[in-house]
């Protein structure tokens, strides 16, 4: 019968739509999935408030509107819609596809390059269900799909942030960079009518809790975690948009810009099984705990949205990613071994990568690979180090990463990049040092494997100091 439902929806899609190629559509949807979300959630209201006090005019808009700020920050909307040196919210970030360049709207109150002309429909329109006031389709890259169980008092308040709560710019949108025919929008609409669901409104009846509930609401919607950490089809939609959709819901995404979205269910070595929900919390307000910590795209997502919610969404989004189970059952939980740790303790650094680890590593990640609780992260254990694609492992090595101080945790701390010195079999090297010691079992990474994400990548050496230099 599903199989059925699901022909006859194609045949529908096809027939408003009108026959034609999913390529394009496919071609430009997965590549901006870090960039342009993240794991971080929106504040959404699953319950009516009771008798609330009679407010004025004014304030009633002012509370409206910081709401709709609160979603803006939570959806990361700033993230996308604004470059490192440009003005907020005035758009023109650069997102390279395979079949070329398209850059992220002005979406500044401005009425001549922005929305300030929109209407709320429109806007409704275009953020939950793709389409702008012109009827052509937006890129995937907007994530409409994960926006269309938004409801409208929220929808609402987004509208009256970005019409009376952001400052106007006067900033014209950039063409796409892409030749015709590719940059015809007409395939997108067939994407949009095949693979995104038709705007309606949370149904929180699917959860007996109601934090479970908000917490759902918060993943599912405007936090749209599942753009980034569900896998996708050929055809480039996500496999899964909710939990009752199958186990393939936030199950690990493919590698995007270098970096592989991890699990985000119960698998007790590569996901968040051994994670408490206080863990979680942490994580997502601070991005680091005796676990792991953020690197990638996702410091971003911590600092520019994560980190600005609620103690209470927060836990919401944590209580619920801990109903979702596991996707294999014989994954085994993760066991300590002190092999490796004894080894180097005792100047035995002969197994392959463990003089590269010794001469590199142990000074923040220590002989027995356990960190530094909440600053340097531990590697035995750590779900991306025993992830079956070793990327994201590989891509930090070569490039180092920094994880900006937050609210609750000022300090900053930065890896350094290594691939500037370290070869690729020595990077190869290292790395399965560490995939397979202190009980991790990750699978093993050849030279060519890191070849493959170095050129990728950009690798620079680090700065030197005032009068030092590089010696060869």
């Amino acid at each position: 019968m599903k199989k059925i439902n699901e022909i006859q929806r194609i045949a529908r899609a096809i027939k408003r739509a009108g026959a034609a190629s999913l390529l394009v559509a496919a071609a430009i949807s997965a590549p901006f999935a870090a960039q342009a979300t993240t794991v971080a959630t929106a504040s959404a209201t699953t319950a009516a408030p009771t008798q609330p006090q009679p407010q004025s005019q004014s304030q009633s808009d002012a509370a409206l509107i910081a709401h709709g700020e609160y979603l803006a920050r939570a959806g990361d909307c700033i993230a996308c819609h604004s470059t490192p040196a440009g003005k907020p919210f005035a758009g023109g970030l650069k997102f390279d596809t395979p079949i070329g360049a398209i850059y992220s709207t002005n979406i500044t109150p401005d009425r001549n390059t922005g929305i300030g002309s929109w209407t709320f429909a429109q806007f409704d329109r275009a953020v939950r269900a793709g389409v702008k006031p012109n009827g052509d389709t937006l890129y995937p890259a907007m994530p409409f799909p994960s926006y269309a169980r938004l409801n409208e008092n929220d929808m609402h308040a987004l509208y009256a942030y970005f019409t009376h709560g952001v400052a106007p710019v006067n900033q014209a949108n950039r063409a796409v960079d892409i030749v015709w025919p590719l940059s015809m929008r007409w395939p997108l609409g067939i994407w949009r009518h095949l693979f995104a669901p038709e705007p309606a409104t949370f149904n929180a009846t699917h959860y007996t809790d109601p934090v479970i509930a908000r917490g759902a609401y918060l993943v599912q919607g405007l936090g749209h975690c599942g753009a980034c950490h569900t896998p996708r089809a050929v055809t480039m939609q996500e496999r899964s948009l909710t939990d009752l959709d199958g186990s393939e819901f936030l199950a690990g995404g493919t590698a995007i810009d270098g970096w592989v979205p991890s699990s985000l269910r119960a698998n007790p070595r590569t996901g968040i099984g051994a994670w408490s929900e206080a863990d979680l919390v942490q994580f997502l307000k601070t991005g680091r705990t005796q676990h792991s910590a953020a690197f990638g795209g996702m410091t971003d997502v911590v600092q520019h949205s994560m980190q600005h919610m609620s103690d209470a969404d927060l836990t919401a989004i944590a209580r619920y990613l801990k109903t979702l189970p596991s996707t294999d059952p014989k994954e085994t939980p993760y066991a300590y071994n002190d092999t490796a740790a004894h080894a180097l303790r005792t100047g035995d650094a002969t197994a392959p990568g463990a003089a590269v680890y010794r001469d590199n590593c142990t000074a923040c990640h220590r002989s027995d690979g356990r960190g530094y609780n909440r600053v340097f992260p531990a590697l035995g254990g750590n779900p991306v180090v025993q992830g079956k694609d070793a990327t994201s492992l590989i891509h930090v090595l070569l490039t180092g990463s920094t994880l900006e101080g937050t609210k609750t945790a000022p300090s900053s701390f930065t890896m350094p990049p290594f691939g500037w010195r370290l070869n690729d079999q020595e990077v190869a090297d290292v790395t399965n040092f560490v995939r397979t010691s202190w009980g991790n079992a990750g699978s093993m990474v050849s030279a060519s494997d890191v070849a493959k994400v170095r050129k990728t990548v950009t690798v620079h050496a680090p700065d030197m100091p005032p009068g030092a230099s590089l010696s060869h």
